[in-house]
């Protein structure tokens, strides 16, 4: 049982430091940077952000209400929000001939953190 929490601690900071990179990148620039998406052109720089703020607000909700014994139901719930903002991704990456293999991946972690989260893990 010790072997599957560790695997799931570990899943669940990876998955939150990419939510957080990948959201704030959003939030302090939601069309520019140093690698700019063409997939954020269909989006308005409102709407980037509020994409932004989800999975940083996603990341959070993947550690911290588990880490502090407060309200731990709402992990698994951060996960399966963040499991949905990747589903959607896949079509927004699918539009413009990006790769979405990346977005299936974090999708099926987060599914992964999920089900592990609600049987107690």
């Amino acid at each position: 049982m010790i072997v599957l929490t560790i695997i799931t601690w570990v899943l669940s900071g990876l998955l939150a430091l990419l939510n957080l990179m990948a959201g704030g990148g959003k939030i302090a620039k939601p069309h520019g940077g140093a690698r700019p998406m063409p997939m954020l052109d269909d989006y308005t720089d409102t709407q980037v952000r509020l994409i932004g703020i989800a999975e940083v607000l996603g990341a959070i909700g993947l550690i911290v209400p588990v880490l502090t014994g407060i309200l731990p139901i709402l992990t698994p719930i951060a996960a399966l929000g963040i499991a949905l903002i990747q589903f959607l991704a896949i079509f927004a990456h699918r539009k413009h001939g990006e790769p979405f293999v990346p977005n299936i991946v974090m999708m099926l972690v987060a599914v992964a953190i999920a089900v592990l989260r609600f049987a107690g893990v």
